[in-house]
């Protein structure tokens, strides 16, 4: 018997002895770590939905957990730490340089300050506030605009917005300091290798946001290799790593001058985006741990945990599900899609979502779910959809069995 199955088991008879507050137990909460979330009041959840920051995103692997840990034992220097991890993370990614960022937001902002700033030191101090002599432009497809402009906006850009290629080529001029692209826009008529080859036919970098778009893994290196300047990727979603990490990849000048524009120093646009050395570490160790993972691996254990639940589900009258990969670059991975007749199970598939995040424990289905088309999925007001890959062990069994119960009580109302 290990530890801590010892400790458990311990700990267990104790309890059932009355002698509650024995050494053992502290032993226990010193191996395991105070669960602060009960202390808090906070309610942990079952993940059906996706790797949504307002879900915390994903959770961190074994090994991953372990290297945070282990890293917060010791004090490194910070700088030391960022370069060692920037040039293993450009060998394993097939790329010139690299930096761990405090998520993929934090990367699209020292990415365009980059391109703001680079070669020009001096100008790491001044912006946004300071834009004397300095190019702000970025060009943008208007369909590509998104919440997370804002993050661009920070550094005083402004946006370009096009729409043709006859619009992109005439919307270069002297201000012109980079071209943005969304990874994942359903729409817009200009494609990436289009998008590239303009840009540098007027020696303007590209920036890439691709912040959700693995799996596929190698993603991690075909945006820079299709030829973008600059790619930012989340670190808490498919690469399972700390979710205030990310990535930001690309040509070493431009990583270079995102350093300068990022914590430790002082005063710069990035200094508030500090990244912890257990982020760093963690960062690292999510890459060493998604590139041991294989795509068709982990597609056929995302299909496994769909059809465990949906198997759960068969009893229920009129239900249908299947399977369904996202049509996007984004949460390219199965999810489960239900649909029934209303008219014979009568809750809607919002009501049904509502019931689950009411119960204990809390479930959150994925936000398609009721809502038409939506991330990539034919979803529509009558679907639910089920978001299978951030479950952790076992939890395929709890969701089914709580879609089993709500529906069950529908069909019977």
């Amino acid at each position: 018997m290990d530890r801590r199955r010892f400790l458990g088991w311990a700990n267990s008879a104790l309890a059932a002895f009355g002698i509650a507050g024995h050494p053992l137990q502290a032993a226990n909460r010193m191996t395991e770590g105070e669960d602060y979330y009960d202390k808090l009041g906070v309610a942990k959840i079952v993940n059906a939905a996706g790797t949504y920051t307002a879900l915390t995103a994903s959770t961190m692997p074994p090994s991953v957990q372990a290297a945070v840990a282990r890293a917060a034992k010791h004090p490194v220097r910070l700088a030391e730490l960022h370069r060692a991890a920037g040039e293993y993370l450009a060998r394993q990614l097939h790329c010139e340089a690299a930096l761990v960022t405090s998520g993929a937001a934090s990367g699209l902002t020292l990415g365009t300050a980059a391109c703001m700033t680079v070669g020009n030191k001096a100008a790491v101090h001044n912006i946004p506030a300071d834009l004397a002599g300095l190019k702000n432009e970025v060009i943008v497809q208007k369909a590509h605009r998104y919440d997370y402009d804002h993050a661009v906006r920070n550094c005083g850009a402004r946006f370009v917005q096009v729409e043709t290629m006859q619009e992109y080529e005439a919307a270069f001029n002297g201000r012109t300091v980079m071209t943005h692209f969304f990874n994942a826009a359903e729409s817009g008529q200009i494609g990436r290798e289009d998008w590239i080859r303009v840009a540098h036919s007027h020696a303007v970098p590209c920036f890439n946001d691709a912040a959700a778009d693995v799996p596929p893994i190698s993603n991690l290196w075909n945006y820079t290799r299709m030829g973008f300047d600059l790619v930012t990727f989340s670190g808490g979603k498919g690469i399972r790593g700390p979710q205030n990490a990310g990535l930001l990849l690309g040509k070493k000048d431009l990583i270079a001058a995102a350093v300068e524009n990022n914590s430790p120093h002082s005063d710069s646009i990035g200094r508030g985006m500090k990244v912890a050395k257990e982020q760093i570490v963690g960062m690292v160790a999510a890459v060493d741990w998604f590139l041991a993972q294989s795509d068709a691996g982990m597609e056929a254990e995302f299909r496994r945990r769909a059809d465990r639940i949906a198997a759960q589900l068969k009893s229920i009258p009129t239900l249908e599900s299947k399977v369904e990969i996202p049509n996007v670059a984004a949460n390219v991975v199965p999810h489960l899609l239900i649909r029934y007749d209303q008219q014979r199970v009568k809750i809607s598939p919002t009501a049904v979502a509502a019931e689950l995040r009411r119960g204990t424990p809390s479930i959150e289905l994925n936000p398609a779910t009721g809502k038409k088309q939506a991330g990539g999925l034919p979803s529509d007001e009558n679907t639910i959809v089920v978001g299978v890959w951030m479950l952790e062990p076992g939890e395929d069994v709890i969701v089914a069995k709580r879609l089993r119960e709500v529906l069950a009580k529908a069909a019977q109302a």
